[in-house]
């Protein structure tokens, strides 16, 4: 009976462990389903396949990892819950065989009870009956010596009765050792089996758990990748859509320009004058190449205005055409650009304007962005007339027109009569009186025609002499000494070596430090590798043009002590102007090839 209780109790270890396996089979199944399905993804036809694809692979990725998760944890719990039943079953099934093997030695020990009192029995019938047999025979003859007498015989039956007693205990207590050593070690082997079935169990759910942890960290590295994928998928798409409407709205502003100089053109005609016509005709072919094709660099083509700007066009072609100047739409989309990118409610920024009639004379006075475009349109309109520009390619005009449309119209009466038009020079000037009479730090934007030009179609291409500006803001500086507006604008607490802070903030009163043509530097050594770096530099045997940096060698071992602005260069000779020029701003000059010239920065203007 014990070996067919351990028989049964090891099957069903036996059994425990093969739906353990099964688990482990099950989950290797399903693991291997995620897998695929977090490597395949899922894809179907749409109108952007690119960012389609992103999208159901990173939702597919995220569906298949809680699924895979979810149908590990419910398996493991499965099995664990089968192993602690079974396990269960086992320890009942031991109770049970312990409860019967004690009934069993109980019974044998009663049965073995009656055995003996039995046995007693009989022995002490036939003792008494053989005592008094051995009584009732008559004496023939007196006894031989070695006659045994019936005291003899009786003490005799009682040490025989005595012997069986104790061989009847003997057996009886071999017998129950017997019983016990054999239960004992059936109890054993059953109890080791269980705890065998439990250490198994154990390490079944154990390596389930694993398996689990595993698989789940696999099905979370996968979905991280497709997530990842889905990513990189979508930064690529939205890299080729603004690619795409890049080249869409640099085709778009070409065409404009196109149009823009065909209206130029009939307005020319239309005012007679073949020599105008032939040479607005001549920028107009050279304005479209360039807008087209690009002219080897970002400072040859405009910047397209925004989005938010665009949107005002029906609105600014409106009240362009309603004041006379419809030639002009695309001139005031680029000073709507500068004033504020087409955003809030006064995008012209004509509240402290004249033409304002409605709103409070303060900055961004105006709630009505129409009402703001059609006050700026007469506001631009009036500068035009007052600069007496021509046409849309006037540029000399226009930058007048422009500086005062910033500053107001006074500066262009001011600068025709003390200069006779525009320049940067005359405008840091009027902005300085002006900022002086009001009391104020500073008065308007003196780099405000190049900042609008650059979102206007012939800004860059009909604009020569653009290296002149950093020329003359170097002339407005002659006289200074100690070089404190330099230095300490470059960030400098005290006096240093000025000379090459003096050409940065030159270069910053132009915008060239923000738009990169020239680099921001307070060490000549530094310049010169900047220059190089952008393969814009030249020797010292190079005939320089105006606005390209100097740089001087003094004692000619190749270290750098000094650097200018190159003012002309004429008859072999370059003109400069310099900070730090004995402690102050000076024009000097030098033979071209000199042996104290180090060599020259080009800007890429």
């Amino acid at each position: 009976m014990a070996d067919i209780k351990t028989r049964d109790a090891v099957k069903g270890t036996i059994k425990m462990l093969d739906k353990a396996a099964v688990a482990g089979e099950r989950m290797k199944s399903a693991y291997a389903k995620t897998k695929d399905k977090a490597e395949q993804g899922y894809y179907a036809e749409e109108n952007s396949p690119t960012e389609y694809a992103a999208d159901k692979v990173s939702h597919a990725s995220g569906r298949i990892r809680d699924e895979g998760i979810h149908q590990f944890n419910k398996q493991g719990q499965k099995n664990t819950q089968i192993t602690k039943e079974n396990i269960g079953k086992a320890k009942d099934k031991i109770a049970d065989f312990k409860a019967k093997r004690a009934k069993k030695a109980a019974e044998q020990k009663t049965m073995r009870n009656k055995a003996e009192q039995n046995a007693m029995r009989t022995i002490g019938q036939d003792g008494l009956r053989e005592v008094q047999g051995t009584a009732s025979r008559p004496v023939v003859s007196a006894a031989p010596a070695n006659t045994e007498t019936p005291q003899t015989v009786a003490n005799s039956l009682i040490k025989t009765r005595q012997q069986g007693k104790r061989t009847i205990k003997t057996t009886a207590r071999n017998a129950e050792k017997t019983v016990k050593t054999t239960a004992k070690g059936t109890v054993k082997v059953t109890e080791k089996g269980v705890k065998t079935a439990k250490a198994t169990s154990k390490t079944a759910i154990k390596t389930t758990e694993q398996t689990a942890k595993a698989a789940q960290k696999t099905a979370k590295a996968s979905a991280k990748a497709a997530q990842k994928a889905a990513q990189t998928a979508k930064a690529t798409a939205k890299a080729t859509a603004e690619a795409t409407k890049a080249t869409v709205k640099a085709t778009i502003a070409a065409v404009r320009a196109i149009i823009a100089g065909t209206k130029a053109l009939i307005s020319a005609l239309i005012a007679g004058g073949w020599i105008a016509v032939v040479i607005i005709l001549i920028v107009v072919l050279l304005g479209c190449a360039v807008s087209l094709f690009g002219g080897g660099s970002d400072s040859t083509s405009h910047t397209p205005v925004s989005a938010e700007v665009e949107a005002y066009t029906p609105l600014i072609q409106k009240y362009a055409k309603q004041y006379g100047i419809p030639e002009y739409v695309e001139l005031i989309k680029a000073v709507m650009m500068q004033e504020s990118g087409g955003k809030g409610s006064d995008p012209m920024q004509a509240a402290e304007g004249s033409f304002n009639k409605k709103y409070p004379h303060e900055p961004n006075g105006i709630k009505d962005p129409e009402y703001s475009i059609e006050c700026g349109v007469q506001e631009l309109k009036a500068a035009l007339v007052s600069a007496e520009v021509e046409n849309p390619i006037d540029m000399e005009r226009i930058k007048l027109a422009l500086q005062g449309y910033n500053f107001g119209n006074g500066y262009i009466s001011w600068a025709k009569t003390n200069y006779g038009g525009y320049s940067y020079a005359n405008a840091v000037e009027f902005s300085a009186m002006q900022a002086q009479r009001l009391g104020w730090e500073k008065y308007g934007d003196t780099q405000y025609p190049a900042h609008v030009l650059r979102y206007y179609p012939y800004g860059r291409a009909f604009t020569s002499g653009g290296n002149q500006a950093i020329v003359e803001v170097a002339l407005t500086q002659l006289g200074n000494e100690g070089g404190q507006p330099y230095w300490s604008w470059y960030g400098f607490g005290g006096r240093v070596e000025w000379c090459a802070c003096f050409a940065s903030w030159c270069a910053d009163q132009c915008g060239y430090l923000e738009s990169g043509i020239i680099p921001k530097f307070s060490l000549c050594s530094d310049g010169v590798n900047w220059f190089k770096g952008k393969r814009q530099w030249k020797d010292k045997n190079y005939e320089p043009q105006a606005g390209d940096l100097i740089f001087f060698d003094w004692g000619s071992n190749g270290s750098i002590d000094h650097v200018g602005i190159v003012e002309k260069c004429e008859n072999g000779t370059v003109y400069t102007v310099e900070g730090n020029s004995g402690d102050a701003c000076k024009q000097q000059s030098y033979p071209v090839g000199s042996g104290s010239i180090y060599g020259y920065g080009c800007p890429n203007y």
